[in-house]
C-alpha cells in the first residue's frame, strides 16, 4: 500500500499492487482519506498485524525431529538416587561416610577407595511394605522420560504418580505392567512410548505435564524380598499450555476372567482422550484365543458402543492370529506366532511354556493411540471380549487370566480408581 501526502489535511491511499504504476491507473486508484480517519485505520492495521510479526517462545515440550533446532528457556533437570531433588549442581554428592544411613550411600563399600563423587549411591533399596518417594517436584513442568531397572518381582512393585497435590494417584500400576512386562519376564519392546532394553531396562516417553507439583512413589507390596531400584526421572521446568491434560494409567486384572467380557477401563469421568493399552493375556484353553472385539463406550453409551473392533489381533494392528507360515528344515510347513514391535502396536512377548512346570501360554501386547487418540467429553468405558473357538465353528467364551494397563489424558479431578489387589492377587502363577 503506497501513501501520498498532500498539504490540505488529506492522505491519498493507493489501494492496489505497487507494481501498477502508470499514470492512468494512479489517477483512478487513489482516494483521499481525512487525516483523523487515517490514524484510526493505521491503529487497526497495527493491532491486527502484531501476531504476524511476533511469536511466543518455545516451551521445550512436544519434542520431535522437526523442532530440535529450536532454542527454549525451559530448564532441564533429572532426579536419581545420586540427586534426589534434581537441584542444579547437587548431583553426585553422596559420601561414603554416610554408609550407615539408609539409601544415602548404598554403594559406599565399592566407593571406599575413591570417595565422594564416585558412584556412592546409584540405587535405593525398598523394604517389604515400604513406600519410597522417587521424586518430589515443584512445577510448572513436565516429565519427559523415565528409566529404571527394578529387581525382584515386578508385580509387587507399585508405581504411583500424583499431580498438583492430589490425594489419590493418577497413575497406579505394578511397575512391570506399566512398562509392558506383566508376566515378570524380559522381552524386548521397542515403541514410541515405551522401550524395554536388555537386560531389564524400562523406559517410558509419555509426556506428563503438571502445573503445581509432581510426586512419584514406589511401594514394595511383597512380603519377603527387598527391592533394589536404579532409576532416573528426566523432566523440564517450563510453562505448561492451558489445554494440557494430565497423564493417567490404571491397572486391572481378572484371573480367571469369569465374565468373558474383560473391562479395560470404567468410570473415567471428565474430558480427555485415551492413548493406549498394554494387555497381558494368559490362556487356559487350546486353539486361537483372540477373537474378541474391543468396544469403546463414549459419553453416555450404554448397551452399544460408539467404536467396536473386529478382533483382538486386529485391534493390535495384526491379522490372522499373528501367524506366519514357513517350512522347517525337513520341508514341513509350520505355523507359529510371530512377535513384532512397531512404534504404535506390537505382540512383543509370546511365552509358549516349556512342557514341564511352566505350562501356560502367555502373551504381551500393546496398542498406542498416539496418532489416533479416542476423545471423550464426559466419560469413557472400554471392554474387550475374551473369545476363542469351539468345534463346529462356534465361539468359546473363555475364562483367561487377563491384566491390563489403560493409558489416557484428562482434566482433573479424576474419578477414583478401583482398589489395587494385594500381592496374592497380583502373583503370577
Amino acid at each position: 500500500m503506497a501513501i501520498f501526502f498532500s498539504g490540505n489535511g488529506y492522505i491519498f491511499l493507493i489501494l492496489s499492487k505497487a507494481s501498477e504504476n502508470d499514470a492512468a491507473w494512479l489517477k483512478n486508484n487513489y482516494k483521499p482519506v481525512p487525516m483523523r480517519k487515517f490514524f484510526f485505520i493505521s491503529l487497526i492495521i497495527t493491532v491486527f498485524s502484531i501476531p504476524v510479526f511476533s511469536q511466543k517462545g518455545f516451551n521445550g515440550l512436544d519434542m520431535n525431529m522437526g523442532n530440535l533446532y529450536r532454542l527454549s528457556d525451559a530448564k532441564t533437570r533429572s532426579i536419581s538416587p545420586e540427586n534426589f531433588t534434581g537441584e542444579k549442581g547437587k548431583g553426585g554428592m553422596a559420601s561414603p561416610a554416610d554408609k550407615d544411613k539408609p539409601n544415602v550411600a548404598n554403594a559406599s563399600n565399592a566407593a571406599r577407595d575413591l570417595g565422594q563423587g564416585w558412584k556412592v549411591n546409584p540405587y535405593v533399596r525398598i523394604q517389604p511394605g515400604e513406600t519410597f518417594t522417587l521424586a518430589d517436584i515443584d512445577g510448572p513442568g513436565a516429565i519427559q522420560h523415565i528409566w529404571m531397572t527394578p529387581a525382584g518381582k515386578w508385580r509387587y512393585s507399585i508405581l504411583r504418580i500424583y499431580w498438583d497435590n492430589e490425594k489419590e494417584p493418577s497413575v497406579e500400576c505394578p511397575v512391570g505392567d506399566f512398562f509392558g512386562m506383566g508376566w515378570g519376564q524380559y522381552a524386548p519392546l521397542v515403541s514410541s512410548a515405551v522401550c524395554v532394553n536388555p537386560g531389564s531396562a524400562f523406559n517410558c516417553y509419555w509426556v506428563m505435564p503438571f502445573r503445581k507439583h509432581c510426586r512419584i512413589t514406589m511401594e514394595n507390596v511383597g512380603d519377603a524380598d527387598v527391592m533394589t531400584l536404579y532409576y532416573q526421572i528426566d523432566y523440564t521446568l517450563t510453562d505448561v499450555p492451558g489445554d494440557a491434560a494430565y497423564f493417567h494409567a490404571q491397572y486391572r486384572r481378572l484371573n480367571p476372567d469369569v465374565t468373558s467380557d474383560y473391562t479395560i477401563a470404567d468410570g473415567i469421568k471428565g474430558k480427555g482422550h485415551y492413548v493406549g493399552v498394554y494387555l497381558a493375556w494368559g490362556v487356559f484353553n487350546n486353539g486361537w484365543w483372540g477373537e474378541g472385539e474391543i468396544k469403546f463406550f463414549i459419553d453416555g453409551d450404554t448397551k452399544y458402543p460408539t467404536i467396536c473392533g473386529t478382533g483382538t489381533e486386529d485391534y493390535i494392528c495384526g491379522s490372522y492370529d499373528f501367524d506366519t507360515r514357513e517350512k522347517n528344515p525337513y520341508g514341513v510347513e509350520e505355523v507359529n506366532y510371530t512377535e513384532f514391535c512397531t512404534p504404535y502396536s506390537g505382540l512383543h512377548q509370546v511365552i509358549k511354556g516349556d512342557g514341564h512346570y511352566n505350562v501356560m501360554q502367555r502373551f504381551g501386547m500393546y496398542r498406542w493411540h498416539i496418532m489416533d487418540p479416542v476423545r471423550f467429553e464426559k466419560d469413557l468405558r472400554i471392554t474387550i471380549q475374551d473369545l476363542g473357538w469351539r468345534q463346529g465353528g462356534r465361539y468359546l467364551a473363555q475364562k483367561s487370566d487377563i491384566a491390563s494397563v489403560c493409558y489416557w489424558y484428562q482434566t482433573e479431578p479424576h474419578a477414583g480408581f478401583p482398589a489395587l489387589p494385594g500381592w496374592r492377587e497380583l502373583e503370577v502363577y
